[in-house]
C-alpha cells in the first residue's frame, strides 16, 4: 500500500504540491489527472525519491521514503516523463545495465531481460541503439526498464505518449495484466487513458486534490450525465419541441451542421424515456437517438478551470509566476 499524508512541496514561494493525502492499495490502477502544472509529476518524483518533500510523509509497503529510500526504490518501477535512456546504448545493452544496477546476474538477469523484451514487444529493435528508435519505441524501452525487476509498485508518467493506436492498446493491456498483483499509478492528461485502464482517478490542480473516485463516478458528475443525443435528418426546432418537458434544462447544438443536439437533464432526473416518447408521438425527423453516460472531459474541465482561476489570482497577489 502507498500512504501519502499531508504531502507538500514548495519551490521558494511557489507551492507545487499542497497538503496532499491519499492511499493506494494493491490491485488498484490509479489515474493521476490534472492540467499542465497541476503538480502531478512533482508528486510522482517525491514518491519515487527523485525529489524530497517540504513536509508530509510518503510510505510504500510501510517504508518511509525519507528514512528508508533504498527499501522504497527497490519496490518501485518508474517510467519518468520523456522516458530518458542512454542514447548510445543498444536496447539490450541498456536493459542489461539496468538489470545489473538492480542486482541481477547470470541466468536470472537474462531471464528478466528476455521477459521484459517479450512483454513490451521490443524483439525487433533490441540490437538497435536507442538514439535511432522512434519516440514510441523509446517509450517502450522506458517501460521495459520499469518492469524488469517485477516491482510491487509501478509509477508511469504519460506511459502511452508518442505511441500509435496499436501500441497504445498493447501497453494498456500490459498495464491491466500487471495490475492484478501490483499498485499502478498513471500520471496523465489523456482522459481516454483513464477510462481505458484505471479503476480509480484523482484530479488535482494547483497541487490540491479536487476529486477522487472511479472513472464512472466522476463521469456521473458531468452535466452531460443522463443527457440525450439526437441527430436529425432535417432542420427542426428542437428547442420548441422540448419546451414543455420540465426535466430538460437546455439544448446544445453539438456539430457544425446544426442537426446534432444534446438535451441536458436537470440534476438527478432521467429524461431518456420521456424524450423518446415525445419524439415518437410528434414524429421528430430523427436519424440517431442515444443516451449519454457522462463525459469525464467535461467534469475535468469544470473542476480544474475554477482551480486555475483561483491559482492565477493568488499568483498575482504574491507576485509568483509559473
Amino acid at each position: 500500500m502507498i500512504e501519502i499524508n499531508q504531502l507538500t512541496k514548495k519551490f521558494d514561494a511557489f507551492t507545487a504540491v499542497d497538503n496532499l493525502s491519499f492511499t493506494v492499495r494493491e490491485g488498484e490502477v490509479l489515474g493521476f489527472l490534472g492540467p499542465n502544472g497541476a503538480g502531478k509529476s512533482t508528486t510522482m518524483k517525491i514518491i519515487t525519491g527523485f525529489l524530497s518533500a517540504t513536509s508530509g510523509t510518503v510510505k510504500v509497503d510501510g517504508h518511509d521514503i525519507a528514512t528508508e529510500p533504498l527499501a522504497v526504490k527497490s519496490l518501485i518501477g518508474y517510467l519518468p516523463e520523456g522516458a530518458p535512456c542512454y542514447p548510445d546504448m543498444t536496447v539490450l545493452q541498456f536493459l542489461d545495465f539496468i538489470a545489473a544496477v538492480r542486482g541481477f546476474s547470470g541466468d536470472e538477469k537474462q531471464r528478466r531481460i528476455d521477459k521484459a523484451i517479450r512483454d513490451v514487444e521490443l524483439g525487433a529493435v533490441c540490437h538497435k541503439t536507442i538514439d535511432t528508435l522512434s519516440k514510441g519505441f523509446k517509450r517502450r524501452v522506458g517501460l521495459a526498464q520499469a518492469i524488469l525487476h517485477d516491482p510491487k509498485v509501478l509509477i508511469l508518467d504519460e506511459p502511452t505518449d508518442g505511441l500509435d493506436p496499436n501500441q497504445k492498446h498493447q501497453v494498456r493491456q500490459l498495464i491491466r495484466n500487471l495490475a492484478k498483483d501490483k499498485i499502478v499509478i498513471i500520471s496523465t492528461h489523456i482522459l481516454e487513458e483513464v477510462s481505458a485502464v484505471c479503476s480509480r482517478a484523482i484530479i488535482i490542480a494547483g497541487g490540491r486534490i479536487l476529486a477522487d473516485g472511479t472513472p464512472k463516478e466522476l463521469e456521473a458528475r458531468s452535466r452531460y450525465y443522463g443527457a440525450v443525443s439526437v441527430q436529425l435528418t432535417e432542420d427542426f426546432d428542437l428547442h420548441k419541441a422540448v419546451a414543455t418537458v420540465s426535466e430538460v434544462s437546455g439544448v446544445e447544438v453539438s456539430d457544425a451542421s446544426g442537426r446534432r443536439h444534446v438535451l441536458l437533464p436537470r440534476d438527478g432526473t432521467q429524461i431518456f424515456s420521456k424524450v423518446l416518447d415525445l419524439a415518437q408521438n410528434e414524429q421528430w425527423p430523427v436519424a440517431e437517438f442515444h443516451l449519454v453516460e457522462g463525459l469525464l472531459e467535461d467534469y475535468f474541465r469544470s473542476v480544474t478551470q475554477g482551480a486555475n482561476a483561483r491559482a492565477e489570482t493568488s499568483d498575482k497577489r504574491t507576485g509568483v509566476t509559473q
